[in-house]
């Protein structure tokens, strides 16, 4: 989809459908909208008062061949209380409106922006609800005629230059949309080392290094926790690094974002139920978004190092799968009774936690879809969010809050350790049946050491199992923008 911003005024914006933003509560028309009701015998003010549009989010009126305006159509879209209405807002109020256009075949959309939300935060939103609103999962469907898709989106203001942040828009909801394709991708046409070289290929269009880790150099490295999740599977896993190095850094801080890379998870020897494990490809989303990140820090160019680390490997069953009760030696020198094989998540970034430290990491950032009892926790509204370190933990929840990424800060309290207890080994890989989601952040604790770290799991929000109004039924991307925020914040 072609995306600009291009200075105009409301009567000369070409498109199919020219849109404009209307609140609840709304007085006199002003601006754009003041403009379209006195051109078209007060359009705007008949709609509300017939009870066809009062401004709520998301819903609609549309106006057919618009009196004095070149657009074939104008949409007003409610954006609910104006009080409250922000990025967050925006982003999902337009990939909406872009769901909406393109199912009634409108190629070409347009967004006017006039008085209070001509700013280039709301800009930005606009164009990344635009550009995730266009994406559909459809890519493997061999008949596409009933697939439609915007073919180019405009940001209008009659005053002011919003070009930079439509700009930027579009490179971090591009980047988001590479992670949406990276988690899509099925199990046979994604394997670990498809998406090491997915990664190179990346790496190499954005100007970044990549480093590939194969199970040789990991058992020369002492990675036996890592590679004990990879035995049952005959695709061979793989460590990916990626690396951003800054012109000029203006700190010696060095950022780790680590993602699970399970490009499909079975369980192991402690099978998953067949029901629903057809999604499991997705449980390599934390390892896709931080690949989406590093696509777009590259272009973007924060003033510290990025370094993204994803253990990659397939969690099958087989003669030489690993099983309950075997005990791994991690690549840190902790020993694990791994007391059941779906509880791999854990297993892999421990070493890559480790890697990452050992390569001058002062801060990580890791997201999982690590378990189950974060969504019976907190559904599929929160990330759950786990923190050795206040500050640190700080720094995402701002990033996080400003990209309208929900997460919820979860307890990590010591006394979860006494739930890891092993009698055969430093700890073990499961806690039991209670605080699932904090014994496996507590595991992960026991890895991250004194770094200031934070996990994130995702495993509630990195994937919808129906259509929303701003996005289609499977992934999400979720991340991919906080990790941005968070380095160009720093």
């Amino acid at each position: 989809m072609k995306v600009q911003f291009v200075r105009q005024t409301l009567s000369t914006v070409e498109a199919d459908a020219v849109v404009l933003i209307a609140f609840e509560g709304d007085g006199k028309p002003k601006g754009g909208l003041a403009e379209l009701n006195s051109g078209n015998g007060g359009w705007v003010d008949e709609v509300r008062a017939s009870g066809e549009f009062h401004g709520k989010m998301l819903e609609t009126a549309m106006l057919h061949r618009p009196k004095g305006l070149k657009a074939k159509r104008c949409v007003l879209i409610g954006g609910g209380d104006a009080k409250v209405f922000g990025p967050a807002q925006m982003r999902k109020l337009v990939g909406a409106l872009a769901r909406k256009l393109k199912t009634h075949s409108m190629a070409h959309a347009a967004l006017f922006l006039d008085g209070a939300l001509a700013t280039e935060d709301l800009a930005q939103a606009a164009t990344e609800g635009a550009i995730l609103g266009n994406w559909e999962p459809t890519v493997h469907k061999s008949d596409k005629k009933d697939v439609r898709f915007l073919a180019s989106f405009t940001v209008s203001t009659a005053k002011g230059n919003l070009a930079a942040p439509v700009e930027r828009g579009s490179i971090v909801a591009t980047s988001q949309n590479f992670t949406r394709d990276l988690v899509n991708e099925p199990a046979n046409l994604l394997t670990p080392m498809v998406l090491a070289k997915r990664a190179q290929e990346m790496a190499a269009e954005e100007g970044l290094e990549c480093e590939v880790l194969d199970r040789e150099r990991m058992e020369q490295l002492g990675m036996g926790s890592l590679l004990g999740v990879s035995m049952g599977s005959s695709q061979p896993p793989a460590l990916i690094v990626v690396r951003y190095r800054p012109a000029k850094a203006k700190s010696k801080d060095h950022l780790a974002l680590v993602g699970k890379g399970v490009t499909f998870d079975t369980g192991g020897v402690s099978i998953k139920p067949a029901d629903g494990m057809e999604k499991m490809k997705y449980d390599m989303a934390g390892g896709a978004a931080v690949l989406g990140a590093m696509k777009a820090l590259a272009k973007l160019k924060p003033s510290i190092a990025v370094t993204a680390f994803v253990p990659a490997v397939e969690n099958m069953c087989s003669h030489n799968a690993q099983r309950p009760g075997d005990i791994v030696t991690a690549m840190s020198g902790k020993t694990i009774e791994v007391l059941n094989t779906d509880a791999e998540g854990r297993l892999i970034l421990a070493d890559a936690m480790e890697y990452a430290r050992r390569q001058g990491c002062t801060h990580m950032v890791d997201a999982a879809t690590l378990t189950g009892a974060v969504v019976v926790a907190l559904g599929h509204v929160h990330i759950g969010a786990f923190s050795n370190n206040d500050e640190m933990f700080d720094r995402v929840a701002k990033a996080s809050k400003g990209q309208g990424e929900k997460m919820w800060r979860m307890p990590l309290d010591d006394e979860y350790k006494e739930y890891l207890k092993s009698p055969f080994a430093d700890l073990g890989n499961i806690g039991g049946r209670w605080g699932g989601a904090c014994t496996a952040a507590y595991f992960l604790k026991e890895f991250a050491c004194d770094t200031p770290w934070v996990h994130l799991d995702i495993a509630g929000t990195a994937w919808l199992d129906e259509t929303k109004p701003d996005m289609p039924k499977g992934p999400t991307g979720v991340c991919v923008r906080t990790f941005i925020d968070l380095a160009l914040g720093w």
